[in-house]
């Protein structure tokens, strides 16, 4: 398998797996640094759409998504050369993180709205209106009692407002999106739209199952996982639909390029 590796998928493995050696060693934090924040956060900055799909959240993480780099993209480039595949590859993972990044912003913008206002006229009613609008990303318990503790005196008015700022800046600042995952899933769509009848012998269930049947139930895996997160999870299903996204829109444009292996 190693020895297929066409010259941009290599690179791409090496690139990967170099960075997270260097962070380890070095104890250098580079996911915080390069890695994709919400754009109302001080520390965003546009390079980020480029950075963050070179960091990875660990080995397990890399390992995900690099194994799928060696399987997938050497037949990818093969077919369409070394240059478009690059193109293709940051296309899908930029662009991923751009539409994630305006999900991410319109979701939390209601928060930045409603914290501003809030400091801007702060009063009991206007706290607890904060509470109810915000309920998905505060304690209720914790707001409800210094919400009573409001009411009954004025003088928590301060400490409402501490509390309003706390925690829209721990949502704004709250760690980074990182990982190839959005260009990967760009990956895997392109080589089921163009080897849908390539039968992939799976781990888990060892059945052999068609390219475009595995692709669409991971597809369909994903949507369901992004409406139904369960606690703790903090994987960006979004990106990972956003970059099959992308790379449909590119597979359209490209369609006189395209070629069908069955």
């Amino acid at each position: 398998m190693f020895r297929r590796l066409t010259p941009v998928a290599k690179n791409i493995l090496i690139i990967n797996v170099a960075i997270l050696l260097l962070s380890s060693f070095l104890n250098l934090p580079l996911n915080e640094w390069f890695g994709l924040r919400v754009v109302y956060s001080a520390e965003f900055a546009p390079y980020q759409f480029l950075t963050y799909m070179w960091l990875h959240g660990g080995m397990w993480h890399l390992f995900g998504n690099m194994i799928a780099v060696l399987v997938f993209a050497p037949m990818l480039e093969m077919v369409w050369g070394s240059k478009r595949f690059l193109i293709f590859y940051l296309v899908c993972g930029i662009g991923a993180g751009v539409l994630y990044g305006v999900a991410d912003a319109v979701e939390k913008l209601p928060l930045k709205n409603s914290a501003e206002a809030y400091i801007e006229n702060p009063s009991p009613e206007a706290f607890e209106q904060f509470i109810i609008e915000n309920k998905s990303f505060i304690n209720v318990a914790r707001g409800g009692e210094l919400l009573d503790l409001y009411y009954d005196n004025p003088a928590y008015e301060s400490e409402t407002v501490a509390a309003v700022k706390s925690i829209y800046n721990g949502v704004i600042t709250r760690g980074t999106m990182v990982g190839a995952s959005g260009a990967v899933f760009g990956i895997l769509f392109a080589f089921a739209f163009l080897f849908p009848n390539t039968e992939l012998f799976l781990l888990f269930p060892p059945i052999p199952i068609k390219a475009k049947y595995l692709v669409f139930f991971y597809g369909m895996y994903e949507l369901y996982a992004e409406f139904n997160r369960t606690p703790g999870d903090n994987v960006a299903h979004l990106a990972h639909l956003s970059g099959m996204l992308i790379a449909f829109i590119l597979l359209k444009f490209w369609k006189n390029d395209t070629r069908r292996f069955y």
